[in-house]
């Protein structure tokens, strides 16, 4: 529709008529039709994955230079991924209900591995995102508006017995509501005591999702439970609007309270010895084979990070251990050099997790932490160090740091009034020197940006956006300056594309 002073004129009609707004718009020749230059709104999409033992999620996440977001690829056909509506280019929003778009690669790709067998996905189509990144819009508004309603996160909870008033919680079926419990309370008790609240709704019990269950089947339940029983609730409120989403409440969305073991997160930072600690691989009581810790040195850089005697190694520097071999753990730690972060759990731990068929790592507790927030949205998790192997030919570096004690462990600087940042100083043990950085580095790109031509100022805004973790591709100076002399830092782009990318099959 196109406007004229006084006149409207109709696309596909001859009649045309004077306008009088005092007499408005209705008129029978006048045909109201959208702008053609108005923009659809986009439109996230719910993708729920439920994958078997065994099985994967069947696509790949990717991030890739030149294009911004966590990019779903390589979705197999007929895959988990490929029915649950996945789609190749799709830019990954939301993981479990937990945004993830400004998170970095290592650390979205963790959180999917420890969903379990279910995965809840909230994406958006490749073109529409790259169609509001560029009109500057806020992705997490885009969220908002199409989730509507905010959910509260449920809440694990472990609820011990007590000796006079029981497990102080009873279930009630959903009056016209199949496999929808309600909770009542002993007001004090132990499950009011571990997190439980008036009116919540059962969710999932001991492991068992209760929707499957009659209201029989859960009474059989509660009886066996013996001293302990572990469950998933949230707030009536928010399990409808869960509902009414479509979303599956899951416990790798949860808030733990009153849990009885919780995974740790270890710093140690290498003595003159060593680490003062023996690693060893050992049958536990339950039939297992783990790797275990040993043996700490009295005063050593182990006992010193709080490493306990007979604790199982989960994690080494953000990767499990899970499928790695001895002399690979040992060779990881080698490699660390003057620090390495290890996740630990007791044996006992484990085995609570494994019962409930849950990953340990779902709920770490950070020991640099001064006090513990059950009341946050989740505890905090390590990142996955991920250090790229790059091609022999390429003297660049790709160093990948976590925010510790030391932040960053380095000091960037420039020439005056001149493009170019380099490393001008690295602290001794912090997390720029455990990556590989040294002094002299040129920055070539920060979390996948090039910054050759940035200022200072730019570049250390950069290093801020990225948070607790950080994305460095650096090059000594002398075989920078060689580089740019023959214009051979530019390569071929399928080669930049398979060097630069960050790769996650899942």
């Amino acid at each position: 529709m196109r406007a004229s002073t006084g006149l409207v004129e109709i696309i596909g009609l001859t009649e045309k008529f004077t306008f009088n707004p005092k007499e408005g718009i209705d008129n029978p020749v006048m045909v109201i039709t959208d702008d053609a230059d108005s923009v659809p709104t986009p439109s996230p999409r719910l993708c729920v994955l439920k994958r078997e033992e065994g099985e994967s999620y069947g696509f790949h996440l990717r991030v890739e230079r030149g294009r911004q977001g966590h990019i779903i690829r390589k979705v197999m056909s007929g895959g988990v991924a490929d029915c649950s509506g996945l789609q190749d280019g799709d830019r990954l929003l939301e993981v479990n209900n937990c945004y993830v778009d400004d998170v970095p690669h290592p650390e979205v790709a963790r959180k999917i591995k420890l969903s379990g067998h279910q995965l809840c996905l909230l994406v958006l189509n490749g073109e529409e995102y790259e169609q509001t990144a560029s009109r500057g819009q806020d992705l997490r508004d885009l969220v908002k508006a199409h989730k509507g309603e905010s959910c509260k996160p449920p809440r694990l909870c472990h609820i011990t017995r007590d000796p006079v008033s029981g497990l102080g919680i009873n279930f009630t079926p959903v009056e016209g509501e199949k496999g929808h419990f309600s909770v009542s309370l002993v007001t004090g008790g132990a499950a009011e005591k571990a997190g439980v609240r008036k009116g919540d709704r059962l969710v999932w019990i001991n492991g068992a999702t209760v929707s499957d269950l009659t209201h029989s089947a859960l009474s059989r339940m509660m009886k066996k439970c013996g001293n302990h029983i572990t469950i998933l609730v949230i707030d009536s409120e928010s399990e409808k609007n869960y509902l009414r989403q479509r979303m599956p409440i899951l416990p790798s969305m949860a808030v733990p309270h009153n849990l009885p073991h919780r995974a740790r997160k270890l710093h140690l930072l290498s003595g003159p010895e060593g680490y003062g600690f023996l690693l060893r691989l050992e049958r536990t009581p339950s039939g297992r084979i783990s790797h275990v810790l040993r043996e700490m040195d009295r005063g050593g850089p182990a006992e010193r990070a709080g490493m306990q005697d007979g604790e199982l190694l989960l994690e080494i520097n953000g990767e499990s251990v899970e499928t790695l071999k001895h002399e690979e753990i040992v060779d990881r730690v080698r490699q660390s050099k003057e620090q390495v972060y290890f996740t630990t759990i007791t044996s006992q731990g484990l085995e609570f997790y494994t019962q409930l068929g849950l990953s340990p790592l779902l709920f770490c507790e950070d020991d640099a932490a001064e006090e513990e927030k059950e009341s946050s949205a989740r505890a905090s998790e390590t990142e996955k160090s991920v250090q790229k192997e790059m091609d022999a030919s390429d003297k660049s570096r790709l160093c990948s740091l976590q925010k510790g004690p030391l932040g960053f462990g380095f000091n960037l600087s420039c020439v005056p009034q001149s493009p170019g940042t380099f490393i001008s100083q690295v602290a001794f043990g912090g997390s720029g020197q455990g990556a590989g950085l040294l002094v002299g580095d040129v920055v070539i790109e920060v979390n996948g940006q090039n910054v050759e031509g940035k200022c200072l100022e730019d570049v250390i805004m950069l290093v801020k956006e990225g948070g607790h973790f950080l994305s460095l591709l650096v090059m000594d100076k002398m075989s920078y300056n060689e580089e740019k002399q023959t214009d051979t830092l530019t390569r071929d782009v399928s080669k930049q594309e398979e060097d630069k990318c960050e790769i996650s099959c899942l």
